[in-house]
């Protein structure tokens, strides 16, 4: 088992261009405490406490069995493999339980080459196993990278409903290569803002007043996508793996 890193001081020296303020912050914010976490120190996935993403979307389909558990990391592995009428193969979990308000944090690293769409995200899951939002009020994008750009995330929040479906709050992050390292995630989200932080720093801030909120479940996935301007999936970098530390829940004491 190994020692998971908890404070995120040390990435105090990292390039500021991904910030809004070049000052690192103690996270999670004060006045949380943990109430819900995956360490991943386990031989399997905890399907008591995850259930799977299975569609087949974009350019893949997404299988139970590309997902393992070792070595205290969840490994969501991504093939050059048929299945569901798609070329490549990818994976995705959905917590079993659902939150609202609070602080959400993962770590983790997206894998190298051209082709996929890594996220830590959160949105009420409809229980069929995709990403049909018609459960959820909100989506919060915590991290999007497309692997075609590895010094490069996005962070966004959706209004889904009621409809019109409305995006607010999009920003690109730029950031050191994602898929070299483990590099920590957070969100805040609290009935007037959801705060984005990346290695301890604060990257964007959204208002969401606007709309009323629903409850919502933490996604950790990867699939195979044309987005991010991708042309093609890189085959020479397959077999390969987004590989998530743990993912932490916090709420206000």
């Amino acid at each position: 088992m190994k020692t998971k890193a908890i404070l995120l001081a040390v990435f105090g020296t990292t390039t500021a261009n991904f910030a809004q303020t070049n000052q690192t912050i103690s996270l999670p914010p004060p006045g949380y405490q943990l109430v819900w976490a995956d360490e991943f120190n386990g031989t399997a996935l905890d399907t008591n406490k995850w259930t799977y993403r299975t569609d087949s979307k974009m350019w893949s389909t997404q299988l139970p069995a590309n997902i393992s558990v070792g070595d205290g990391n969840l490994r969501l592995a991504v093939k050059q493999q048929d299945a569901g009428g798609k070329h490549y193969t990818g994976a995705g979990v959905i917590s079993r339980q659902a939150f609202k308000y609070g602080y959400y944090e993962a770590r983790f690293k997206v894998p190298p080459g051209a082709g996929w769409h890594t996220s830590f995200w959160m949105m009420k899951h409809n229980g069929q196993g995709g990403t049909g939002p018609t459960a959820s009020a909100q989506e919060l994008d915590v991290c999007e990278n497309d692997s075609v750009k590895l010094t490069n995330y996005g962070v966004n929040v959706h209004k889904w409903n009621p409809q019109p479906h409305v995006a607010m709050g999009h920003r690109a992050v730029r950031t050191p290569d994602l898929a070299a390292d483990f590099h920590w995630y957070g969100c805040e989200f609290t009935p007037e803002t959801v705060k984005y932080f990346f290695d301890g720093k604060l990257v964007q801030t959204v208002a969401v007043t606007n709309f009323a909120h629903s409850d919502q479940h933490i996604w950790l996935t990867t699939i195979a996508s044309n987005l991010g301007g991708t042309r093609a999936v890189d085959d020479t970098k397959l077999p390969a793996a987004a590989v998530y530390d743990y993912v932490r829940f916090y709420e206000k004491r």
